[in-house]
């Protein structure tokens, strides 16, 4: 079978062609998805992408799930893991009344759900809130962001900062003060399109209906470890090699073209 994982970051594996945005590595090709899949048309049995989709506009992703149907030949599978927003909902549901009991844990589990919800989407620097969450080792809820995201707390140095390029002098404050607005304009701009921002969700109604309007069939809820894509559970991209999941927090789906 012809393999292709689409938007694999650093999780690919030989078996597959590996594509993605960066790549200093030769078995990942680098290349711009939002200029399509650089491949012709029912090129390969099986197009998976994980945590992928979330990252182009509504109107971009309608236009990349067309590629990823392009590609595939007839029968073919598509396979996507992606946040789960309607989990994410339900546990803000959850944790919110609780919040309101003055329950402490469950109001730093609704905190850690709004972080889920929004920072990704509205961070202004890499790791945002939920770096400052992750570089702490010692939550009373890491037990949580565990089962939710399968990352310990024990990472370090994940805030990024921005650097002043210059210094505050009080004789030429009001240029100093437009150079330095300017620099943080291109900086806020250059760090939104780097590909770590969030720009839509989807639950199992919406990402449905929009394989659905790309012409799939055969739609159906999968988990990490079930799949129509044979050997799957033999490649560990949505499961680590000890068995652990490596995604939790996620909605797998997978269509047939």
């Amino acid at each position: 079978m012809k393999l292709l994982n689409v938007g694999c970051g650093t999780r690919y594996h030989t078996d597959w062609i590996n594509i993605d945005f960066y790549s200093n590595n030769k078995n990942i090709v680098k290349h711009d998805l939002r200029n399509g899949i650089p491949y012709k048309s029912d090129a390969f049995d099986v197009v998976y992408h994980s945590h992928v989709i979330e990252h182009f506009s509504k109107d971009e992703a309608i236009d990349f799930i067309h590629e990823c149907y392009r590609v595939l030949t007839p029968g073919g599978i598509m396979r996507i893991a992606t946040p789960n927003l309607e989990k994410i909902v339900s546990n803000y549901l959850t944790y919110f009344k609780h919040a309101l009991t003055k329950n402490k844990l469950s109001e730093l589990k609704y905190d850690w759900t709004m972080i889920e919800m929004y920072d990704q989407c509205v961070r202004n620097v890499s790791g945002g809130e939920m770096g400052k969450i992750y570089s702490q080792n010692n939550s009373p809820i890491s037990n949580f962001i565990y089962k939710r995201t399968g990352i310990k707390l024990i990472r370090k140095n994940c805030i990024h900062t921005e650097n002043n390029v210059v210094r505050n002098n009080k004789k030429t404050l009001p240029l100093i003060e437009q150079i330095r607005r300017y620099f943080r304009y291109y900086q806020l701009g250059k760090f939104r399109f780097s590909g770590e921002i969030h720009q839509w969700m989807y639950d199992r109604f919406s990402l449905a209906r929009l394989l659905r309007q790309a012409g799939f069939k055969n739609i159906r809820i999968s988990s990490a470890k079930d799949s129509r894509i044979p050997k799957w559970n033999s490649y560990y991209l949505d499961t680590n090699q000890d068995g652990t999941i490596y995604k939790p927090d996620s909605l797998y789906m997978e269509a047939i073209k």
